[in-house]
């Protein structure tokens, strides 16, 4: 079988290491903000090149405290995409705003730039671009666009750990830049974890504040805040992790070059690299008009594949208050039915690439 993804590879590549962090914790006995989830901070902070960075318990508190520390919440709309993870619509309901969702990019999946000021109204606070399976929204016309309607950008970076634009870290281009360490993640920690970046200290110091109930020193609370910690434990997985990250990257990219130039049939349009991005692929995702059939074809190969995501957030049973009807994003809606993410991970060998593309090539007679 060809999996889609084996976690227990990189953890026999790394376990010596990460027996040795994780029984530091345990011989100094502190679990909770102690040195590893400073360290931890400061090591992302200066990876992502941005001045501030404050762990959280998982990306989706990331997005909410993000939303929250910049005073965004009752009767404000954030601008952002709906093939997203639920995650980032659920974010932004929780901090008590309306997601506002424009339409995407065909070939990048990122939001379409040119359709987002149209939904701008005087209650709009925010634009949260996500950064798609590992490849950076369009930051500019986005930045010029909230610049003219004074606007925040807060950064969806759940995917894209070490992706860049324009030679600029993902994240560090908005006000704020959430990331997640869920366990699949680029940078994955073994169990729910999140971060969020910024260069503001204003909102820095804030965000310390929401993640521990407000609480400034022992028992001293300036505002009302939220249990949302980044774990010591996590933070001392992730410290192993992060020295790797650039080199399972650079796996990452050779993977999908390899599937780029192997996978020979025009009913398949493999992944587009923007020209302004450097992609990391935390996913792989084709698009074919044939997906289920060839998901269907694939499995009884062995070969495991998902649909990340085969219904986009407007036409969730949960999200029908958002008062969106199908057809109303066309292209989201229209590469939801063709999507397949195909296995990649940095350990994923080149032999079992070979078996995914030739087992795609069959399927379309093109071996």
């Amino acid at each position: 079988m060809v999996s889609f993804i084996d976690l227990t590879r990189q953890i026999r590549d790394i376990q010596k290491e990460l027996d040795s962090a994780i029984a530091t914790v345990f011989r100094k006995g502190r679990f909770i903000l102690s040195d590893n989830v400073e360290a931890f901070e400061e090591e992302f902070a200066h990876f992502c090149k941005v001045k501030y960075a404050v762990g959280v318990s998982s990306g989706t508190d990331a997005l909410r405290l993000a939303l929250i520390s910049a005073g965004i919440g009752s009767g404000a709309e954030v601008i952002t995409v709906p093939n997203t993870a639920v995650p980032t619509i659920a974010a932004i309901e929780a901090a008590g705003a309306m997601p506002v969702l424009v339409d995407i990019d065909p070939y990048t999946f990122t939001v379409d730039t040119t359709k987002i000021e149209r939904e701008i109204t005087k209650r709009t606070k925010a634009i949260m671009p996500v950064h798609l399976y590992g490849q950076p929204a369009d930051m500019d016309p986005i930045l010029k666009i909230a610049k003219r309607n004074n606007l925040m950008v807060i950064e969806d970076a759940a995917q894209a750990h070490g992706a860049k634009y324009k030679n600029k870290m993902a994240g560090s281009l908005g006000e704020m830049g959430c990331f997640s360490f869920y366990p699949t993640k680029n940078l994955g920690a073994y169990g729910d974890a999140g971060m969020v970046v910024t260069n503001n200290y204003a909102l820095y110091k804030k965000l310390k504040l929401l993640r521990n109930y407000g609480e400034a020193k022992r028992y001293q609370h300036q505002i009302k805040g939220f249990n949302s910690r980044l774990d010591e434990l996590q933070a001392a997985i992730l410290r192993v992790k992060l020295k790797k990250l650039d080199f399972w990257n650079k796996a990452r990219r050779m993977l999908a070059r390899y599937y780029n130039q192997n996978i020979r049939t025009p009913e398949v349009v493999t992944p587009s690299e923007a020209k302004y991005a450097y992609h990391v692929y935390h996913l792989y995702v084709i698009r074919t008009k044939q997906r289920d059939k060839l998901q269907k074809f694939l499995r009884g190969k062995q070969i495991q594949t998902l649909i990340h995501y085969p219904i986009s957030v407007h036409k969730q049973e949960a999200y029908k208050n958002l008062g969106y009807k199908a057809g109303s994003l066309p292209v989201a809606e229209s590469v939801a039915r063709e999507i397949l993410s195909l296995p990649l991970f940095p350990e994923l060998k080149i032999t079992e690439a070979k078996l995914v593309s030739k087992a795609i090539n069959i399927f379309y007679k093109n071996e």
